[in-house]
């Protein structure tokens, strides 16, 4: 069986969480006023990134020694003006202790983007220094708390987490660039809301989880890391700030009272911070 946690509130503080009780950090934070998701949720530049430093530091906290925090982010254009997140979250995470291990490009499929506005000011001015790129990448910058001890760990434990080296091979997850199809908008349960694909959890917790260890999602969304967390037989928690979602999240991860495929004794826990 398998254990997860659903907390409502905000991650800057993650009192619910023990010192060094999680085994893995996978998120997708909110991108900066990125104008179909979040457009104008933030005051300034220099707040956002006091959200990113908040929740950096307390994710040092609940990580265990050794262990891996992912970030899947990007830089942000917004109104005319591009901001270096990626560069900042990377400096923040790092001040925050962190040791700044690698960085995975997440290439979208192309037909996703076309010629937009922002491109097409080329064709309207076909010159030197009009051009300006559509982006179909996305950064996952991976972190690491200290050194991991290879030897903590059980041989039975190892062997239940067995890769699938075909399956490491064939997607070509030893790359730097992973090529994922992106969550289409108004995807059924992900209306509104900017969720990563489930492929994007489910590499990382194979990666660096085993059986019995814990992930957590300080960003829950919709739940997608902790449907996938459950699917793999590991354990979750999820920090949602918007309380509407929480019917999403228990539908997503299997929850909600219907029958599902998961085993049916694993167990969830719903706290409201105060």
């Amino acid at each position: 069986m398998t254990k997860h946690k659903l907390i409502i509130g905000d991650c800057s503080s993650m009192k619910e969480i023990k010192d060094e009780s999680v085994q893995l950090m996978v998120t997708s934070s909110p991108y900066f006023n990125a104008p179909f998701d979040y457009e104008n949720l933030y005051s300034s530049y220099d707040e956002y990134l006091k959200v990113i430093k908040s929740f950096a530091e307390e994710t040092y906290r609940v990580l265990a020694k050794g262990r891996i925090a992912v970030l899947n982010i990007d830089d942000m254009l917004v109104k005319g003006e591009k901001y270096p997140i990626v560069a900042d979250a990377t400096r923040i995470f790092i001040d925050a202790g962190f040791k700044y291990r690698d960085r995975i490009i997440w290439k979208k499929p192309e037909g996703y983007v076309r010629i937009s506005r922002r491109s097409g000011v080329l064709l309207q001015h076909p010159y030197p220094m009009y051009f300006y790129p559509d982006n179909l990448l996305e950064n996952i910058i991976i972190f690491q708390k200290g050194n991991y001890d290879y030897k903590s760990i059980s041989k039975d434990i190892k062997e239940e987490s067995l890769l699938d080296k075909k399956e490491f091979q064939e997607n070509k997850w030893f790359l730097t660039l992973w090529e994922m199809t992106n969550v289409l908008p108004n995807a059924a349960l992900e209306k509104g809301i900017a969720a990563f694909p489930e492929e994007l959890p489910y590499r990382f917790i194979k990666l660096f989880l085993y059986k019995g260890d814990t992930v957590l999602d300080p960003f829950a969304g919709s739940g997608t890391t902790m449907k996938v967390a459950r699917e793999l037989g590991r354990n979750s928690i999820g920090i949602e700030i918007k309380e509407e979602l929480k019917n999403i999240i228990l539908q997503k991860v299997g929850f909600n009272g219907q029958t599902s495929f998961f085993n049916q004794e694993d167990e969830i826990e719903i706290i409201f911070k105060i």
